[in-house]
């Protein structure tokens, strides 16, 4: 019986690139840093009421600062991969936060792994959450695919309709309806499914 793979633990200097299209902007997806904490705040304020328990709770920069902390903390340790959605300018600078995208317990050997995103208030209606989780999509079975990973998820409750139809966009199909795991998840979900050999239309 062969051992099991260890771990991986990418460097957080990854940065992923997403080109614009004649209706959207270039895109930089990177690890969250320090300084993103009054973006994300900004970003977060005027979500809609009756968010479930599990969605991120940003509400004041001790908040934000917490939340980033744990997203650094996931790549320290090789358990979460996060990167903040941002606008780039033509010559290649950041700019707005947009949103967020994180691949959750990929690791070598191991056959699955799960996406989530958010978008930020501000920019939803604008495409930004297909074309990062599509680069997402992408880059997690590039990184993890030769060692194993085939089949990623994305889980979201049936209130947010958004979320069908960003997983239409990029492939990942319905596979089932999952039942309310109330507190954290009051409402039943849905669970989408993506395979390394599909591709967004």
């Amino acid at each position: 019986m062969n051992p099991p793979h260890p771990s991986v633990v990418l460097k957080s200097s990854v940065v992923l690139k997403v080109d614009a299209t004649p209706a959207t902007p270039a895109l930089t997806l990177r690890p969250w840093r320090e300084q993103d904490v009054t973006a994300l705040v900004e970003g977060h304020r005027g979500a809609p009421p009756g968010l479930p328990a599990a969605a991120s709770t940003v509400e004041n920069e001790a908040d934000g600062r917490q939340w980033i902390r744990a997203q650094q903390e996931g790549w320290a340790t090789g358990r979460r991969y996060a990167f903040a959605v941002l606008e780039a300018g033509p010559d290649g600078s950041e700019g707005a936060l947009l949103g967020h995208v994180a691949l959750k317990d990929a690791a070598p050997g191991r056959p699955s792994a799960e996406v989530g995103y958010w978008t930020a208030v501000r920019a939803r209606g604008r495409g930004v959450a297909p074309r990062a989780l599509e680069t997402l999509t992408t880059w997690a079975f590039t990184t993890f695919g030769p060692t194993g990973l085939d089949r990623l998820e994305l889980l979201h409750q049936v209130t947010n309709p958004a979320s069908c139809r960003v997983a239409e966009k990029t492939a990942y199909t319905f596979t089932e309806t999952l039942p309310p795991w109330p507190p954290m998840y009051p409402a039943e979900g849905h669970r989408h499914v993506r395979r390394a050999a599909t591709s967004a239309p």
